[in-house]
């Protein structure tokens, strides 16, 4: 595990590159979050990311934010998001853990979803994970699907659509994952004007192409390994 200094280390150059892909894009500092990725590592780097004034941090499992939440124990004020696939059965375990589910991408899912916040008397966000780059070994409803299941999740009283999340395709080529992050916020872009509802937040952009992301207008980055370990 890193040390607490690298982490700082490893914030800081983030933080510029945040700032100078914001410059760029004529874009305030604030209008991005980073959130660390923080899957398989140990509690204690949570504590680092608390210590550090960060507010969020995304999980791939349930199962694993479950334990370290137990771990942190009730003081701590961080949110938490899910942002790994979700399975059927794990849904109201899910409603309990996460401040946000980013991984939203069928209507089966969110309709369990919805019948467990409904249980839970709970207003969950979601974000609509849409296959942006269409890879077939990504999850995330296709292009052509995403307008119905957004029309379904905005019928649902206990679901609050806070916008897209995408992961592109895997590929030494920058211009793909640029591609990808254009389609998702022209996507999201479209059905602003067709639906006439807020859909404030991009979710896209991780440790090797979120200063693409951000000058495509990415909301949130989600960042693991060049925040979280020794580069």
């Amino acid at each position: 595990m890193i040390t607490y200094e690298t982490f700082l280390q490893n914030l800081d150059l983030i933080e510029q590159n945040i700032e100078n892909a914001c410059k760029r894009s004529g874009r305030q500092r604030s209008s991005v979050t980073l959130l660390p990725i923080t899957k398989t590592h140990p509690v204690e780097i949570i504590k680092y990311v608390v210590q550090s004034g960060l507010e969020s941090i995304g999980e791939n499992r349930v199962q694993e934010a479950v334990e370290k939440k137990l771990l942190l124990g009730s003081s701590s004020s961080l949110k938490w998001e899910l942002v790994g696939h979700l399975q059927s059965n794990k849904v109201l375990l899910a409603i309990e853990t996460f401040d946000r589910i980013q991984t939203i991408d069928n209507e089966k899912l969110l309709r369990k979803l919805h019948t467990a916040a409904t249980i839970k008397n709970k207003n969950i966000p979601i974000l609509i994970q849409v296959n942006a780059g269409k890879d077939p070994a990504k999850f995330g409803v296709e292009l052509e699907n995403v307008d119905k299941l957004l029309e379904l999740a905005l019928t649902l009283k206990n679901i609050q659509v806070d916008g897209l999340m995408t992961i592109p395709p895997l590929s030494a080529d920058i211009a793909v994952a640029e591609r990808t992050f254009d389609t998702l916020r022209n996507t999201r872009d479209r059905l602003i004007e067709q639906f006439k509802v807020p859909l404030p937040h991009l979710s896209m952009g991780m440790s090797n192409d979120y200063v693409q992301a951000i000058e495509a207008g990415s909301t949130i980055i989600r960042i693991g390994k060049r925040l979280l370990t020794s580069i």
